[in-house]
Parts: structure tokens; sequence; C-alpha cells
């Protein structure tokens, strides 16, 4: 199991994926979209982490509908 994010974090990765559609599965990309907005690096990190991991998942779910 990975680590439990607290709810600042998932507030804001969701926050952004509504008003942002530029967002990728890879990390190191996101990591770059949100260089300049974020307070500190290691909230950057885990927020790019965290949308990282949404994206993943979304397409996951999209590809299992797909499949049914």
């Amino acid at each position: 199991m990975g680590r439990i994010k607290n709810a600042l974090i998932k507030r804001t990765a969701r926050n952004l994926l509504k008003e942002e559609n530029k967002f990728k599965e890879e990390f190191d990309a996101n990591k770059k979209l949100l260089k300049e907005g974020m307070p500190s690096k290691r909230m950057k990190n885990k927020v790019a982490g965290y949308i990282s991991r949404l994206k993943r998942m979304e397409r996951e779910k999209t590809e299992a509908l797909e499949t049914e």
C-alpha cells in the first residue's frame, strides 16, 4: 500500500485537474507544469504524484469500461 495523502494535497490536485487539462500520467511532466504555482518543492512533488495517480486510475477505469 502507498502512503496516505492529506486533504490539502488531494483538494489541490482535484482543483488543478478541474481547471487545466494539461496534466499527464508522467510524474516529471506534471512536476514541470507545477513548477511556478507551488509554495514548496515537497508540496509540488506530492501534488504532481497524486495527479499522476489520478490520471492513471482514470485511464484504467475507461479501459475497463471499454472491455465490458
